[in-house]
């Protein structure tokens, strides 16, 4: 197979690897099952030129960074319907992580190497592609606030992230929403402190992602207007992998939603796969079930 494979040098862990060495071993190993391999270090302002290059000509698409380099990737595969490999290198690696790919590097590449064509589940929000979630209101603002600091290491990002969490636990968001699942006519209106709309509904544990892609669904969740003392518990309850038994949140599926936001004010920001984005005040997220191939380990037997 022809595969293709772009590694974002600032991304993640790759900011500090000796990414000569790191295409090297991607090479070998790919080269060494019989694939025809090309690999291409880019840096960041250069990763979606360089995807959009890459799919001319080939089979398959590797991509090498961050969430966001891998959200990017995931957008351009789906669009040319070519396979996609992730090779993880982000600070939480979420896709890979429902994909079961290791997340060491030579573990990682052994298993694309090896692994067979998958058809999982991707959403998109008015029509941009994402893997992971879309949020806003508690997240969106804690993304604001770490962005807003300056980082430069993964160990500086999660400082950045746990100083930001607490700005906004001493100060959640609320908001109106206005929303109908699967276009059923029934709008629901809330006033809400945070809004997570994921790729297949979370499993039950701190870290947030999907066990499999391949459900079909969108996983809702909403939480009611918090004070501090609400946020604390609700993050509590994450820590604990219990976000769902939470009394303020509501979790739902569904295939499709549609959002409103009466009040949008100037300047709101929602959260696209880690991305920070500006939130247009209408909004409608899908699930594209089956529409992604990924290089990844056959599916667990019992899903």
């Amino acid at each position: 197979m022809r595969i293709r494979a772009i590694f974002n040098r600032d991304g993640g862990t790759f900011k500090t690897a000796d990414m000569t060495q790191v295409a090297d071993l991607a090479t070998d190993v790919f080269s060494a099952r019989g694939h025809e391999f090309e690999c291409l270090v880019v840096s960041g302002s250069e990763i979606l030129p360089a995807l959009a290059a890459a799919v001319r000509d080939t089979d398959a698409l590797i991509a090498g960074g961050g969430d966001g380099t891998i959200s990017a990737a995931a957008g351009v595969a789906w669009k040319a319907g070519l396979p996609l490999g992730v090779v993880p290198a982000g600070t939480m690696n979420l896709f890979a992580r429902s994909l079961r790919i290791p997340l060491d590097l030579g573990a990682a590449l052994e298993t694309l190497a090896a692994s067979p064509i998958r058809a999982v589940d991707i959403a998109s929000v008015n029509g941009r592609p994402f893997v992971h979630q879309f949020s806003a209101g508690l997240h969106a603002r804690m993304v604001r606030m770490r962005e807003a600091k300056s980082y430069a290491s993964r160990l500086g990002k999660i400082r950045a992230s746990v100083r930001a969490a607490l700005g906004v636990m001493l100060k959640p968001p609320r908001f109106e929403v206005v929303f109908d699942l699967d276009h059923d006519g029934r709008n629901e209106r809330r006033i809400v402190s945070a809004i997570s709309i994921s790729n297949n509904p979370f499993g039950e544990r701190p870290l947030f992602f999907a066990d499999e892609l391949t459900g079909g669904k969108l996983g809702v969740y909403l939480a009611d207007a918090l004070e501090p003392w609400g946020v604390a518990k609700l993050a509590f309850d994450i820590a604990r992998g219990r976000m769902k038994e939470n009394a303020a949140v509501t979790a739902a599926t569904a295939e499709t939603i549609r959002l409103h936001f009466p009040r949008h004010p100037r300047g709101a920001h929602c959260v696209v796969d880690g991305e920070l984005v500006r939130m247009p005040d209408r909004l409608e997220v899908r699930i594209h079930p089956g529409e992604l191939q990924v290089l990844a380990p056959p599916a667990l037997p019992d899903t």
